[in-house]
């Protein structure tokens, strides 16, 4: 017997809706000067919208605990190379 699941719309319509806040935001963030710490913002920002696709459109939530824990290692790594990248520029 096949079990059927209830999509809940309104739920991807605020993730949505989420993510275009976000994108106003990444714009707004781009045109003040903040320094050195645009890029930070930019990516933070990015960071977010980035879990918000994973976690509802790409439906990371109901993937096995192994699936979780190999893209948390790879994100892990992806970070810790940017962290030396950007110390290795502002070191020079």
């Amino acid at each position: 017997m096949e079990t059927r699941t209830h999509t809940v719309y309104s739920k991807y319509l605020m993730v949505w809706l989420a993510l275009l806040l976000l994108t106003g935001m990444t714009i707004t963030a781009a045109g003040l000067q903040f320094g050195q710490w645009s890029i930070l913002a930019a990516i933070l920002i990015a960071g977010v919208k980035g879990t918000l696709v994973l976690f509802y459109f790409m439906h990371l939530r109901r993937e096995p605990v192994l699936f979780k824990v190999t893209l948390t290692v790879a994100l892990f790594t992806l970070v810790v190379i940017m962290l030396l990248t950007f110390a290795d520029v502002s070191f020079r």
